[in-house]
């Protein structure tokens, strides 16, 4: 990190200190490392002692959690000298983010976001971790309303803004479509002049003095399990995560770094993880999130990845949905039945509008929470099968991967 004087600080709480720099940040006690400043957050006021045991320069009980960790975060961005891009959108984000920081790690000194640090938290631990050298910044900002991405824009100041896509994400909170489109758009609103925005074809940018780029339905080619995007060949094959690679090429090309000829992407946890499974059969784990349009795309693939295999969808609730939620639910039940899913379990309340509309579907069981889900899972699963698993974060449903596969899940 750009090293901070604990004199630089402005009043943001209880303060116990132990060295005059500070050379890193962290939230979670079992994480630091001699020099970091330790924000106690929450519960982690009682672990202020394993911190200092650990080396810590200091420890701060904040006042107000949002406020001191902003601080923190823009006092190292006024400081660097990186290029930042902001990523959103109601699916895509971290995996366009963990593409992106694949594509730059060979030409530039970049930082991205860990997993999904993507809110009040994550963003400035992620800005936190810049160098003096640091080139590339990568974020990735979510949203639970209105507000929130303009307020992270605030500490972060992109100069790069991709909108990965716009979809039914939220809908609890934003209204409809057309806000979500409008929370989305706080961040092309942030960019400065000269910026770049780069957006869905029918995104609308009322801006004139930032550089619009418009994403379009990329050309993929599949070769020996690679995508080939843009020129650039990558290590998977979905097509939605070739619309991602192309949002990510967008980016790099507003960087000015040059494009690879290959490229292998370490995704985020829970997010299309593959692991073989007995009798030849593959455990597609994306258990990290869903909303509807997530889930029609991680269906088609699992179509795509089954082949001659049985396909079998463990689905758990999406949520945030709104009062449209039972409505969005009965669809991707009959998405389910469209992409020839033979067996489907569906976990969580929302869940039985799965299958109001799998009707179609030969196999069809209901769970009310995840163990039940386990439960069936196991017992509708067969050696051979092509086994999706997918739900939105609260559910948890990522246990049913794992007890479906629990070595190297």
């Amino acid at each position: 990190m750009i090293q901070l004087r604990i004199d630089e600080l402005p009043p943001l709480g209880a303060l116990d200190t132990r060295d005059d720099v500070i050379k890193g940040v962290k939230v979670d006690s079992r994480r630091v490392e001699p020099g970091d400043l330790f924000v106690a957050i929450g519960r982690g006021a009682d672990h202020r002692e394993e911190a200092l045991a650990r080396g810590a320069a200091a420890t701060l009980v904040p006042q107000e959690p949002f406020a001191a960790m902003a601080a923190l975060g823009t006092l190292v961005r006024d400081r660097a000298s990186a290029r930042v891009v902001g990523i959103t959108g109601s699916t895509g984000k971290t995996s366009t983010k963990d593409i992106l920081a694949a594509l730059c790690a060979g030409a530039a000194r970049t930082v991205a976001a860990e997993a999904s640090y993507n809110n009040e938290i994550g963003v400035p631990l992620t800005l936190c971790r810049l160098e003096p050298d640091t080139q590339v910044c990568i974020l990735e900002l979510a949203m639970r309303g209105f507000g929130q991405i303009a307020d992270l824009c605030r500490i972060a100041r992109p100069e790069i803004g991709v909108v990965t896509n716009v979809g039914p994400a939220h809908l609890e909170l934003v209204g409809s479509l057309d806000g979500v489109l409008r929370a989305k758009g706080e961040l092309i609103a942030a960019l400065p002049a000269e910026g770049t925005a780069i957006v869905p074809d029918e995104f609308p940018v009322e801006r004139d003095d930032v550089t619009v780029v418009r994403l379009a339905e990329p050309e993929l080619v599949i070769e020996d399990g690679r995508a080939l995007v843009g020129g650039v060949s990558f290590n998977f094959a979905s097509r939605h995560q070739a619309a991602n690679a192309a949002a990510a090429l967008a980016a790099l090309d507003a960087l000015a770094l040059p494009r690879p000829e290959r490229v292998d992407v370490d995704f985020s946890r829970w997010r299309g993880e593959e692991v073989e499974l007995p009798g030849g059969g593959l455990l597609i784990n994306d258990a990290y999130n869903a909303n509807p349009v997530s889930m029609r795309a991680a269906l088609a693939y699992l179509a795509d990845r089954a082949g001659d295999r049985r396909r079998v969808a463990i689905l758990g609730d999406m949520a945030e949905l709104g009062p449209g939620a039972p409505a969005f639910h009965r669809e991707i039940g009959e998405a389910a039945a469209y992409y020839g899913v033979q067996a489907l379990v569906a976990v969580g309340e929302l869940s039985r509008g799965y299958l109001d509309g799998a009707s179609g579907v030969p196999v069809a069981r209901w769970a009310p929470d995840v163990p039940a889900g386990v439960a069936a899972a196991r017992e509708v699963v067969e050696p051979g099968d092509c086994v999706l698993v997918k739900a939105s974060r609260a559910v948890g449903l990522e246990a049913a991967a794992e007890a479906l596969a629990p070595v190297g899940v």
